[in-house]
């Protein structure tokens, strides 16, 4: 048989009883495209671009070189030419590929162009542009039948691919000597010990990795239940409070869709947390989480850090680096503190957000990019709008959908739950064992104002821990700040206090802040002496403090 009367309907055996396919002499599977472009993205994520490539290439060889013995066992064509027709034709008939028409072949000095490489379609689906050639697969195919159809060990390298922008894939076989050095790393995929070597370090990494986060969780489950014996959210978010519970409720809601989220709120209220429960609950979450602090970088380095750069393109740009659109691609972008962002880089990020694509700094191409862009600030954008330093279509752009996150003083239920959960953290990575906090500073830390919200939170439990001489944080080892804090009016869910109650309690804070001395009290709180006197005494608390005041008068 001519190598042109090979047809799919006399190659392709099917059993309708067993469901059985056979191609070619051997047992075939039809698997979806789409399918194997979700393979190669689990194994780029999990095991690193080398690991997969390794892996990709010797399954390609293996599949070439049984595609050859299958062959050799049914026909009988002498010249090389005919062999080398023949698997083109059937990776035609398989649909994996299809080579221009009237080409001169892999071993020839121009090489094959290939016009439609499933693999190059798949990658640039679930990764995007890519800066290398990304058909592993059918390399190691071509080599592999190549290597068993002419009895040489011949390698096939890619230097054309659509996924990094060319309009075509090409394909070219050499020899180990006839590439040479050059491209001797590439060659190392189709050897069995770099495909051991690469998967074993990439496995280490994995292993040592997941027995890490293992033991830090261990670790932390153990300190949340001596410290918070009742963790509501699985998420690790507190949200007692009426306030932040429908914040919570709406970024859940709003995670499952992929609208451009505004996140605002005071400097400090966990605005990035909430940015992380939209991915977490979100399509995406099983992509990259990656913020930027738009405040912190120049707009010059700030383009280049979202949009990546070309080689070349200013100084010390040694080599091309794609930007954080690109490394957050199916994952999802937080750009925090997008009010301090220029009206010059707004109008970069407008386009980006529109168009879905961007553009490396001294590059003259386009990328798409796929990425859930979240946006987070302290500053009022609508006023930023009026006085002209914020693009009004920016700021409908970012703002889909707004997420406003209360301060702490407005979510006061929910103070000594994250103090807990921030102490049992702290508590885990300075290795400190510490059973909880003290009545008395609890009561302190509800009357104390927070202006620098949950940081701050986080800061005082942290140097609680450093100071504490045991395993409970007390008064004394708060900030003093946060000691000398008058007790304030605190209203909290289910146990609203009476309005005498809640007078008593500042009365006292005051005399003790002033270390007894009514007068000085009385003078503080602009009520005479004598008035004062008789509110402590009708605590029954006038016989303790009479002796100090009298001394301090």
């Amino acid at each position: 048989m001519r190598v042109g009367d090979l047809d799919h309907k006399e190659l392709l055996e099917l059993n309708p009883e067993t469901g059985l396919i056979h191609f070619g002499g051997q047992r075939a599977l039809l698997i979806d495209a789409v399918a194997m472009g979700l393979l190669r993205k689990y194994l780029v994520e999990n095991f690193g671009l080398t690991a997969s490539r390794a892996v990709l290439t010797q399954f390609g060889f293996a599949h070439g070189w049984r595609m050859a013995e299958s062959l050799k066992a049914q026909f009988t064509w002498d010249s090389e030419e005919d062999w080398l027709k023949a698997g083109a034709r059937i990776q035609e008939l398989e649909g994996l590929c299809c080579e221009e028409a009237g080409g001169a072949g892999a071993l020839s000095t121009t090489g094959v162009t290939l016009l439609s490489s499933y693999e190059a379609e798949q990658h640039l689906l679930h990764f995007g542009r890519s800066d290398a050639p990304v058909c592993w697969t059918l390399c190691g195919l071509r080599s592999g039948y190549l290597g068993r159809s002419s009895g040489k060990e011949l390698f096939v390298l890619e230097d054309r691919c659509v996924a990094k922008g060319d309009p075509a894939c090409h394909l070219v076989a050499r020899t180990r000597e006839e590439w040479g050095e050059e491209r001797a790393a590439e060659i190392g995929f189709f050897e069995a010990g770099r495909l051991a070597e690469t998967l074993d370090v990439s496995l280490h990494r994995v292993t040592e990795t997941l027995k890490a986060a293992e033991r830090k969780l261990r670790e932390t489950r153990r300190a949340l239940v001596k410290v918070v014996p009742e963790v509501e959210e699985p998420s690790g978010l507190i949200s007692r409070s009426t306030s932040m519970r429908k914040v919570v409720d709406l970024a859940r809601r709003v995670a499952k869709v992929d609208s451009t989220v505004l996140i605002t709120g005071e400097s400090g209220s966990g605005k990035e947390r909430i940015a992380r429960l939209v991915h977490e609950e979100s399509t995406r979450s099983s992509g990259p989480f990656i913020a930027v602090n738009c405040g912190a970088i120049t707009e010059t380095l700030l383009e280049s850090e979202l949009f990546g750069h070309a080689r070349g393109a200013f100084t010390g740009a040694t080599q091309d680096r794609p930007g954080l659109f690109e490394a957050a691609h199916s994952g999802t972008l937080l750009l925090d503190e997008i009010g301090e962002v220029s009206p010059g880089m707004q109008v970069k990020l407008l386009r980006a957000l529109q168009e879905r694509e961007i553009r490396r700094v001294g590059e003259n191409k386009n990328r798409r990019v796929d990425v859930r862009v979240l946006a987070a600030t302290n500053r009022d954008l609508a006023q930023g709008v009026t006085a002209g330093s914020f693009r009004q279509d920016l700021y409908y752009r970012l703002k889909v959908v707004d997420l406003k996150v209360p301060s702490l003083r407005e979510r006061r239920d929910d103070v000594l739950p994250l103090a807990r959960l921030l102490l049992a953290d702290a508590a885990v990575r300075m290795k400190r064992k510490m059973t909880g906090i003290a009545p008395d500073a609890s009561d302190q830390l509800l009357r104390y104002e927070w202006p620098g919200n949950v940081r701050e939170l986080e800061n005082a439990m942290e140097r609680a821990i450093a100071l504490a001489r045991g395993t409970r944080v007390e008064l004394e080892d708060l900030p003093e700040e946060v000691r000398q804090a008058f007790p304030i009016p605190v209203a909290t869910t289910g146990a609203v206090r009476a309005l005498d109650d809640v007078e008593k309690d500042y009365i006292v804070a005051a005399l003790a802040l002033n270390g007894g001395n009514q007068t000085h009290t009385a003078e503080q709180l602009k009520i005479g002496s004598a008035t004062l006197y008789r509110k402590l005494k009708s605590y029954g608390l006038i016989g303790k403090r009479k002796g100090a005041a009298e001394g301090s008068s």
